[in-house]
């Protein structure tokens, strides 16, 4: 291809051609995250995202959405709750898969109300993530569950009944401890400015624990986040 820009122009007929063909093969389009994008079940792994749902009320109210008066943010003593199962690639992920998506049964989302106490949420993570499964709704949401009931959560994170000023890489370990099989490389702890937001756990199509490069990348590099306290009781 160099060849071709050394040549003269009429060799190189027209030379503007020559030069968007190097352009092109130089910079990939920013959507080709993989061959396989939004193909429905052709995937490498999922993420199960646990949000802490304290973080997410508190930066709801600061912004006077709806989301501060959702179930969520009612006052239940709600913890780590299930933002979502993500099918991902090794880079990049798929999303919306099939659009429009299938409608998702009304009784399949209140049979996850105890899990995302978010109906939008869960119709949200149905449209974007969940058509990328390949499963059908029900199979998808039993994964979620499945996936959920996998991961223990460590006990000073159950009840926390005050604030707590915690170094990202501390969660990290509490997990780890909780879950012998779990390895640094398959969990990534994720914050805003101040707050601790989730906890990202990686795991194979079969639903064990698995390493994922790219999601731990993303991981938050603050020293120590807050986690507000467990609302209700």
């Amino acid at each position: 291809m160099f060849d071709c820009l050394r040549r003269s122009a009429v060799a190189c007929s027209p030379m503007i051609a020559c030069l968007a063909l190097l352009v092109g093969t130089l910079v990939a389009p920013a959507g080709a995250q993989d061959r396989r994008q939004n193909a429905p079940g052709a995937f490498d792994f999922y993420v199960l995202s646990l949000s802490w749902s304290p973080s997410f009320c508190a930066e709801a109210e600061e912004r006077g959405g709806r989301g501060s008066r959702s179930q969520q943010c009612s006052g239940r003593p709600y913890s780590f709750v299930v933002h979502g199962l993500w099918p991902q690639y090794e880079a990049g992920y798929p999303e919306y898969c099939e659009q429009p998506s299938p409608r998702l049964p009304r009784n399949i989302m209140t049979s996850m109300l105890d899990l995302m106490p978010a109906p939008g949420l869960i119709y949200n993570e149905w449209d974007k993530h969940g058509t990328c499964s390949g499963l059908s709704a029900k199979a998808y949401f039993e994964a979620i569950r499945k996936a959920r009931a996998a991961i223990k959560i460590p006990e000073e994170f159950l009840d926390l009944a005050q604030a707590k000023t915690v170094a990202p890489a501390a969660v990290e370990e509490a997990f780890i401890k909780a879950n012998p099989k779990l390895t640094t490389s398959a969990i990534a702890v994720t914050c805003n400015r101040t707050r601790l937001s989730e906890v990202r756990i990686c795991l194979s199509k079969d639903l064990e624990f698995r390493s994922c490069d790219e999601v731990d990348r993303q991981a938050c590099r603050r020293d120590e986040v807050n986690m507000p306290p467990v609302r209700g009781g």
